[in-house]
């Protein structure tokens, strides 16, 4: 017998999967952007009403709350979230996304489920379809959380001021997971520092517009905002210890119309990636001391703007809730198959809001959605290591998108054996 099979909750799931194969394809070609997910959460709250599930529907926007019982016992989080990402799909799938929508400058931009949300909104469906299908398997009560605009850090937030502990059962524990770059049946997770804090602002620089013929009678923004941009480079070669982590980029830089027209302003978009609070403090302080001081140096006739976009707390998994986890999820993939984080990682989530917000312990885990002969004889040594064999796209990438197939099955067998060492009879 072999550790999925002693999985009660996950009877009846391998008739499931391609009905949940369809699903996911279906969520993949028509992705939306974060507050905009109105077609998805349609989609989420009449599978769980079919389900059985008690559902509600606009929860903090475009969030979908479902709540099923079974008798007395512990109640259960488990969340997925459901935006995709203002990027051009590139996989080349017979599914890929077309579609576009408009970003919070309002632009038309293309939209793709790039970072795999799609992938856990279908994991959640099919565990929920699980636990209505088996309530004899267990007892107490799950809420699954469809939550929307991960991408921008204010979903979690936004669910958790929306009355949410007036109109659905306190947790016990959070629970959630993330598709990546690592192979089918693969799960990794650590207890503390899970996932790194990230801080995005836009930077605005002033000059003094003029003609490209006369650039002694202007102040050039581009100029300054490229002295910029090469300076940040040092704050983590030249300010961050070797055995600390942080990661600043310049993501966004938009300057001037004309190639003959120095224009009055420059406009960069940053983020930061922390696994420590000081270190954090010493990289923002850094960043703004840079800014105002080139602007200084450059002569700027106005004090550059500085204007927070977004703020994702460190994810940090409990330590005795983790253990607890771990134990559930190798019961479902099998022991070999967990693997313990040794670093944080530098991507962000804003997943851990939920545990913060509901005074409960948290526990986030990574599972593989590559075809595991795509990392040949390294296996996840490499990522481990923190690199990827060559030809595997990460999340964010135009090139990124799961398997479907095996990465739904182990997906929804993890979130039903996290879930079981909780409710589990």
């Amino acid at each position: 017998m072999t550790n999925t099979d002693r999985l009660p909750l996950a009877a009846g799931l391998a008739a499931r999967l391609p009905e949940l194969e369809a699903l996911y394809r279906e969520l993949h070609r028509h992705p939306e952007l974060a507050f905009q997910e109105h077609r998805t959460a349609a989609v989420v709250a009449a599978h769980l009403r079919a389900q059985g599930w008690e559902t509600t529907e606009r929860v903090g926007g475009t969030g979908v709350v479902g709540v099923l019982r079974s008798g007395d016992g512990p109640v259960v989080l488990l969340r997925a979230d459901m935006d995709g990402l203002p990027v051009r799909e590139a996989t080349g799938l017979p599914y890929a996304s077309t579609d576009t929508g408009v970003d919070e400058d309002g632009d038309e931009v293309p939209v793709m489920h790039a970072c795999g949300h799609d992938m856990h909104v279908t994991c959640l469906l099919g565990a929920a379809g699980r636990l209505a299908a088996n309530r004899d398997a267990w007892r107490g009560t799950v809420v699954a959380v469809f939550q929307p605009a991960e991408e921008n850090g204010e979903g979690a937030a936004a669910m958790a001021a929306d009355g949410f502990l007036d109109r659905f059962p306190r947790p016990e524990v959070c629970l959630g997971q993330h598709v990546g770059p690592l192979p089918v049946g693969v799960a990794v997770t650590r207890p503390g520092p899970v996932m790194s804090a990230s801080d995005s602002f836009r930077v605005r620089l002033f000059g003094r517009g003029g003609h490209g013929s006369s650039p002694e009678h202007a102040v050039d923004p581009v100029v300054l905002a490229a002295a910029v941009v090469l300076r940040l480079q040092t704050v983590v070669s030249r300010e961050v210890g070797a055995a600390q982590t942080a990661v600043v980029t310049v993501g966004s830089i938009h300057a001037g119309t004309r190639q003959n027209i120095i224009p009055d302003e420059a406009e960069l978009k940053v983020n930061v990636r922390t696994t420590d609070i000081r270190v954090r403090e010493r990289v923002l302080a850094a960043i703004e001391r840079i800014v105002r001081a080139e602007a200084a140096a450059s002569g700027a006739p106005k004090e550059p703007e500085i204007t927070p976009l977004t703020a994702l707390p460190l994810t940090v998994n409990d330590a005795t809730a983790t253990e607890r986890t771990v134990a559930g999820l190798r019961s479902a993939l099998g022991d070999e198959a967990v693997v313990p984080l040794p670093r944080p990682l530098t991507g962000s989530e804003d997943f851990g809001n939920l545990g913060t917000a509901f005074g409960v312990p948290s526990v986030f885990w990574h599972f593989g959605g590559t075809d595991p002969a795509a990392f040949g004889e390294s296996g996840i040594a490499s990522l481990m290591s923190g690199e990827l064999p060559a030809g595997i796209a990460f999340n964010h990438s135009p090139h990124y998108a799961p398997v479907p197939g095996p990465t739904i099955d182990r997906g929804v067998r993890a979130l039903l054996g996290a879930a079981a060492q909780w409710i589990g009879r």
